[in-house]
């Protein structure tokens, strides 16, 4: 995950894997690979579809959001052309949907479903598509399928919301990381005979608990939030922006549990000004770390988009 402040607002680079038929990578390959380096071009997202000659492969995609998205619409809108091309000689009277399968990590799907499956449920009435999560895991894997079906603008919506909700659980598992490893860290800092005291200011430490080596992954989210040095945090800033008063209660959300949430999530002060009299805005100011302001646009982003989408406008 790397939140990036980008001109046209918060980007951030993920990677998405789908799991395709044989039929369909050719699909997107195209006649001497024409169709993928095409995609790949427009999107500006790189694009892998791995080796082998077995029946399904697997398609990773991996950019900023934007560009992710850019693919995803791509290929959705490549298959129904299919589709459609495969109806023009056929008696069938009903278009069959789109069709994605998003190969989703175990440890995420739990977030993605939701407490008795509120979550999914959202997805599923704000962007129209349809979303099932496989009760199996995939042969020989720890992650499960995550089949879209619809048209290509709502897989597309419902492809952006997904994104936010991994981004959401990462984010959760840099600050639980970030938690463990600075007890760790402490604790052996208080035992060392060369350092008498945890606040000893270090810019990386050369040793590290093996048991979170694996997961230094992360450590870009991490280092943002001054893990490194226990007592090392980045000086704060300040980002202001102005949502349409229509708009502003599904950034606040019940009681303010929308806004509170945001908050926790991403560890920045965020305040809504007042409406003042005769503006059709309001104001919200961001305080904080630049990975923590990044990630409260993302969340306040996404919340807009969902709002949005679900007025049938975009």
């Amino acid at each position: 995950m790397d939140p990036k402040v980008t001109e046209g607002g918060l980007n951030v680079t993920l990677t998405i894997r789908l799991l395709m038929h044989g039929k369909e990578v050719g699909s997107i390959i195209g006649k001497k690979g024409e169709t993928v380096k095409k995609m790949r071009e427009e999107s500006g997202a790189r694009i892998n579809i791995s080796e082998g000659n077995c029946p399904e492969r697997i398609v990773t995609i991996t950019g900023p959001t934007d560009a992710i998205f850019k693919a995803f619409a791509m290929i959705a809108f490549k298959f129904e052309e299919d589709i459609d091309n495969s109806m023009s000689n056929s008696t069938a009277t009903s278009k069959p949907p789109v069709t994605l399968r998003l190969v989703v990590p175990a440890s995420q799907c739990g977030s993605l479903i939701g407490k008795g499956g509120s979550k999914i449920k959202e997805i599923r009435e704000s962007t129209g598509a349809q979303v099932q999560v496989a009760g199996d895991m995939l042969p020989n894997s720890t992650e499960r399928a995550v089949t879209i079906s619809g048209m290509p603008d709502a897989i597309i919506q419902c492809v952006k919301q997904i994104c936010v909700v991994m981004l959401e659980v990462e984010y959760k598992d840099a600050c639980l990381l970030s938690a463990e490893y600075k007890a760790t860290l402490a604790s052996t800092l208080w035992r060392s005979p060369q350092l008498t005291h945890p606040s000893s200011q270090l810019t990386e430490p050369a040793w590290r608990p093996e048991s979170l080596r694996g997961k230094m992954e992360l450590k870009n989210c991490i280092e943002d939030s001054g893990t490194w040095g226990l007592d090392a945090n980045p000086p704060a800033s300040t980002h202001e922006l102005t949502i349409p008063n229509d708009l502003i209660g599904c950034i606040i959300g019940r009681q303010g549990s929308k806004i509170n949430e945001i908050r926790q999530m991403s560890g920045a002060q965020i305040k809504i000004a007042n409406a003042a009299e005769g503006s059709t805005e309001r104001q919200i100011t961001i305080t904080g770390s630049p990975a923590n302001i990044s990630l409260a646009q993302y969340l306040i982003n996404a919340r807009l988009t969902s709002e949005v989408s679900g007025m049938g406008t975009l």
